[in-house]
């Protein structure tokens, strides 16, 4: 990927900021969405949104785009609109799953979602996969992303019965690197307090569902997502703490064994995915490749005249998905 930040939007906190607040998410009007809801095994739920004016299923040709959101995100995040749109423009069906919880009504089950949530993550591809005729290719953005690179590690051969091609945006595929990165300096005053103003909520609302689930006062006095994840995801998702969770869960020590076609991209710039923890080429299979531009901060990647626009990054990974899953040429309706 080849992208060079516009001379107004300096630095990786900008860079990562500015576009998911400012920037335009698409050329034309927000994407229309349809929502599904499905019971989970364990008799929970989750809420899918697909864009409503893709082209009908029974058409045996055409590709669906999955797209997997990260911490604290939905379908309405400015990349899943980007990508929503950038779907809509080829031709392509598009499917956003919601993690627990992240769709706007609170999971029943005594559980949420985490960045090695691999067994969901295949579980969803699964039920898309058997409902869509065409081809199937998946990116995963931030969490997402981490999600996602651990399902095709673990599931190796058998992924490619579900997606034809795989990428990761931003993902923090060491955690323990980007867990301590985000709770430092200006990163801990930024990110550290806005995911903890939606997570603290979610997790107390878990608590009244199932009373003593976790020690509810070490919730509140949790001021960054080291003493959360240890109070509430570690435990809950059969973890032993944080250390164990962030080790267990990061996909970066599996990459070698992914055998569909996978991109991994992340930015040097990225204020909480170390540059130094990121993956070299000999850290990776031969079914993965490496995008690590210079800029771009965390799910930025904004173009163009201010205030910029957020198809950079999406237009690029979706063509490397179409052409590494052998997909029918983009029709862009901006050429």
């Amino acid at each position: 990927m080849k992208y060079v930040a516009p001379n107004w939007l300096p630095g990786g906190q900008l860079q990562t900021l500015w576009p998911a607040l400012f920037s335009r998410r698409t050329h034309g009007s927000a994407p229309v969405y349809r929502r599904e809801r499905w019971t989970t095994p364990d008799a929970d739920f989750v809420d899918v949104d697909f864009l409503a004016d893709a082209p009908a299923a029974a058409a045996m040709e055409t590709p669906m785009l999955v797209v997997f959101h990260g911490l604290e995100g939905s379908s309405r995040s400015h990349y899943c609109e980007a990508f929503a749109e950038v779907a809509r423009e080829r031709g392509w069906a598009c499917a956003l799953p919601h993690f627990r919880g992240c769709s706007g009504e609170i999971n029943h089950a005594p559980r949420a979602y985490h960045s090695g949530d691999h067994e969901e993550i295949g579980w969803m591809l699964g039920q898309l996969q058997a409902g869509h005729p065409g081809p199937l290719v998946a990116v995963g953005v931030s969490l997402g992303g981490n999600a996602l690179m651990r399902w095709a590690a673990e599931a190796q051969g058998l992924a490619a019965r579900s997606v034809r091609a795989l990428a990761a945006v931003c993902a923090p595929l060491d955690l323990a690197a980007g867990g301590l990165a985000i709770g430092k300096g200006l990163n801990r005053q930024i990110y550290t307090r806005m995911f903890l103003r939606t997570m603290v909520p979610k997790a107390l609302q878990k608590w009244q569902q199932h009373p003593g689930l976790f020690d509810r006062d070490a919730l509140l006095a949790a001021r960054d997502l080291y003493a959360f994840d240890n109070v509430f995801t570690a435990p809950l998702h059969g973890f032993r703490d944080t250390a164990d969770y962030w080790r267990r869960a990061s996909s970066k020590p599996l990459l070698p064994l992914i055998q569909v076609p996978a991109l991994v991209v992340n930015a040097l710039n990225d204020p909480f995915v170390p540059a130094d923890s990121l993956p070299g080429a000999c850290e990776v299979g031969p079914c993965v490749t490496l995008w690590q531009p210079e800029h771009g901060g965390h799910v930025g990647f904004a173009q163009g005249h201010w205030p910029g626009h957020v198809r950079a990054m999406p237009d690029a990974v979706s063509d490397w998905l179409a052409g590494a899953a052998a997909l029918p040429q983009a029709q862009s309706a901006h050429g």
